[in-house]
This record gives C-alpha cells, structure tokens and sequence, in this order.
C-alpha cells in the first residue's frame, strides 16, 4: 500500500497527487490532510508512519520543506525517510538507502518535479552488496536505540 500525508503547505500538492495517482490506477491512502487549514506535519507523519508495515509499504510525505516530515517518520522504527528534491536524488535515494518514506517540499517543487521525484522512487530498485550491508547496519543502530 502507498500511504499519502500532508500538512496544510502540502495539501495542495497532495490533491493533485491523487488525481495522478487516479489517472494511473495507483492505489493509495488518503491520511490527511484534508483541508488547507493549518494542520501540524508531527500529527500527519505520525498518523502515516504508525499505519505502515516497513517491509512491504510505502509512504509521501508532503510539506513545505519536507524536513520535518523527514526528521518524524525516520523516528519510527523500520523507517527510512528520505528528502528528494530531483529524480536523481530519488534514484539514488532508493538504490543506496533503500528509502520507503519518501518526503518532498511542497514550496519548493512543481507538480510536474513530484510526479518525475516519484516515479524515480517508484521504478528503482534497492541495490544489493555493501548497500544491503549499510541498511542492515542502519536496523542494528535503530534496534540498539529504539525501545
């Protein structure tokens, strides 16, 4: 399942999204917000990310900047939430770092620079050797800090 969140500076980017994600027959959950009033990004990732199953789900985040999206969702554990800007960055977010939360920044992207950001995401996979090794390093870290 593809989870989708929004604060208030993400919303209007978050309900084109859905029309895309419509038009192309991409199943996804609507997890707010669901107005352009002010809406708190915490309440928004911690809604999306405490839903998701780390191994087979995926998450968008939307805000303004997409960092406190970010710095939330990788508070959860099985996350790795991942701030792209470009399709490149996306690539590589994915292929390195394994990333399934991916957040974006609402004010500082167009429509058409989410939907090529999150088609990247979509379409890379995960590489194997020392990036496989780096992520298992990353779940021994989060287990050894995360109660």
């Amino acid at each position: 399942m593809l989870f989708l969140g929004a604060d208030h500076r993400g919303f209007e980017l978050k309900e084109k999204l859905k029309k895309y994600f419509e038009e192309k027959n991409i199943e996804f959950k609507d997890c707010g917000t669901n107005s352009p009033e002010i809406a708190h990004y915490p309440l928004i990732a911690k809604t999306v990310c405490s839903q998701i199953d780390s191994e087979k789900d995926k998450a968008i985040l939307i805000c303004g900047s997409g960092i406190g999206m970010a710095i939330v969702a990788n508070k959860f554990k099985g996350v790795r939430a991942g701030l792209c800007s470009s399709a490149s960055s996306a690539k590589e977010a994915k292929e390195h770092n394994d990333i399934n939360v991916l957040t974006l920044a609402s004010d500082l992207i167009s429509l058409e620079d989410a939907i090529s950001i999150i088609e990247a995401w979509k379409n890379t996979e995960a590489l194997s050797g020392r990036y496989k090794d780096r992520i298992n390093m990353i779940e021994e870290i989060e287990n050894e800090n995360m109660k």
